[in-house]
């Protein structure tokens, strides 16, 4: 399952590396000289455009990366190896270090991307989030409370609303 999953995250990676503009580098390569003497640089307007475009495919990028790993998520969770709690628990397992893994990284992307002030502010909604996904994820899970689903409910609902806050974070802060 472990191989599945980083085959899984190999392959977006490809694809993100495959559908990313060439932009500048091919630009360069493919001009002609100029038979005139002076040359056009670009005024501060289209760089401006260029800079909106490039973010905007940012966003898409992730929000294709994201839907893509949710797909993949849902796929395993519909189709465990048995329906062990061994075997669940290793599923929440995984989506764990996935949908963790990718809330990083969106996290890592909006601290180039947004001003001092909104970095600030969003480390201390964030800070209040984690603390609600964890009593949230317990509330949840005494349910169970010294069985043996009372992890895997815990896990779970912590997986469900960080997958849930990722996607909230590429649409609410992602330029």
């Amino acid at each position: 399952m472990k191989v599945r999953v980083k085959i899984f995250i190999g392959t977006l990676l490809v694809l993100l590396v495959a559908c990313t503009p060439d932009g500048a580098a091919s630009d360069s390569t493919d001009q002609q000289p100029s038979s005139s003497p002076v040359q056009e640089t670009p005024t501060n307007e289209t760089n401006k455009e260029d800079t909106d475009t490039s973010a905007v495919s940012l966003k898409e990028e992730y929000l294709q990366k994201l839907n893509a790993a949710k797909q993949e998520m849902d796929k395993m969770q519909e189709n465990p190896e048995d329906s062990s709690t061994y075997a669940l628990k290793k599923i929440e397992g995984e989506r764990f270090d996935v949908w963790d893994g990718l809330l990083n990284e969106v996290y890592g992307v909006l601290q180039d991307q947004l001003s001092h002030d909104k970095m600030e502010q969003l480390r201390e909604e964030q800070r209040e989030w984690i603390e609600y996904r964890d009593n949230t994820a317990k509330e949840a899970s005494l349910q169970y409370e010294g069985g043996t689903m009372e992890q895997l409910e815990y896990v779970a609902v912590m997986n469900d609303l960080t997958e849930d806050r990722t996607f909230e974070l590429v649409n609410k802060y992602m330029k």
